[in-house]
């Protein structure tokens, strides 16, 4: 490790494994490593998402963003600026860029070529921004959870819900979440609470979201959920008679892409945590005009599903399928 400070500057829009084999050499040869992310307004991932993303996965680094303002073929300004932002000239430059040693003598620095043709690592920032999911392999788990597509799975009481998302996912070799709710419940039952409160609701909708991200970032390119929080506005509806806006502030901003709900033709099962037979029917209408009107302000694509269990099975992987069109890759390859 002979130099002081190593520099790597870049877009990492996103950042994919090749910056890792870029940040990683730099960081073998370098006391220090400064990374620089060019970003701008109307960049399609957020800088404050970018750099957060290079903490997480290059903690040993100092991560900064800078604005990309400036011509990307005037060297000079951007040597110029970046002495300014580090207060100094860095020992060395490690690219796989062209400009790379250029800006770096413009600097009295050193530059270190890293895999310039893309051999070691055969990706690009452009790659995975035009098919993330044919460059799936080349990308670090919270990029992952990022471009993960999410299925929903939701419905009223006893209407195969779990039966469908877990079968689903494993139909599609990849994770899914359960339903936190359920969980809560049989705890309140094992201690003989019987009632529900409108902060539990709060908790079960956090609680969901923050399962639903953390699985994410383990998903194969898509993520099965057994409800989530837009399902939890209801069920508070139901239990508490009112609407949470709390709850409803949760849901809005969580993420999904395509809301499945079970239809309830099919029988009541009796599990000794269900009490909704009498509702479920009217719960079910609930959640159609629910999801009509959400349609309304976010456009997530839902559907009914009815038939046989299998019947719903084929529907929602045609249904998944449809999320990845336009992609070399497809469930089930």
């Amino acid at each position: 490790m002979s130099l002081d400070l190593g520099l790597v500057v870049g877009k990492f829009l996103p950042p994919h494994r090749g910056h890792r084999l870029l940040i990683e050499t730099a960081a073998a040869q370098s006391r220090r490593v400064v990374i620089l992310v060019c970003v701008r307004d109307d960049d399609a991932i957020p800088g404050e998402t970018r750099v957060a993303w290079l903490r997480e996965l290059h903690p040993a680094a100092g991560v900064r963003a800078v604005e990309d303002r400036y011509d990307p073929e005037d060297s000079t300004t951007w040597a110029r600026k970046t002495v300014e932002w580090l207060g100094r000239a860095p020992d060395a430059v490690f690219s796989s860029e062209d400009y790379g040693p250029r800006y770096a003598a413009l600097m009295g620095a050193r530059h270190v070529s890293v895999d310039r043709e893309r051999r070691r690592v055969p990706v690009s920032g452009s790659a995975v921004r035009r098919d993330p999911y044919a460059a799936w392999e080349q990308l670090d788990e919270p990029v992952r959870a990022f471009y993960a597509r999410r299925v929903c799975v939701l419905g009223a009481e006893s209407t195969g819900t779990t039966t469908l998302a877990r079968q689903l996912a494993e139909r599609l070799g990849t994770c899914w979440v359960e339903e936190y709710g359920r969980e809560l419940w049989a705890e309140k039952l094992a201690r003989g609470d019987l009632e529900w409160r409108s902060e539990e609701f709060v908790a079960i909708a956090r609680e969901q979201v923050r399962r639903a991200d953390a699985a994410a970032r383990r998903a194969d390119r898509v993520l099965v959920c057994d409800t989530n929080a837009f399902a939890t506005v209801l069920w508070h509806r139901r239990y508490l008679g009112r609407p949470s806006p709390e709850v409803e502030t949760i849901a809005n901003a969580e993420r999904c892409d395509l809301f499945l709900l079970t239809g309830d033709e099919i029988p009541f099962v009796q599990d000794g945590l269900r009490d909704g037979e009498h509702v479920r029917h009217t719960m079910h209408g609930w959640f159609e005009q629910a999801l009509a009107a959400q349609a309304g302000r976010r456009p997530v694509p839902w559907r009914t599903l009815r038939g046989a269990r299998g019947e719903r099975l084929d529907e929602a992987i045609r249904l998944t399928h449809g999320l990845f069109r336009g992609s070399a890759w497809s469930p089930g390859r």
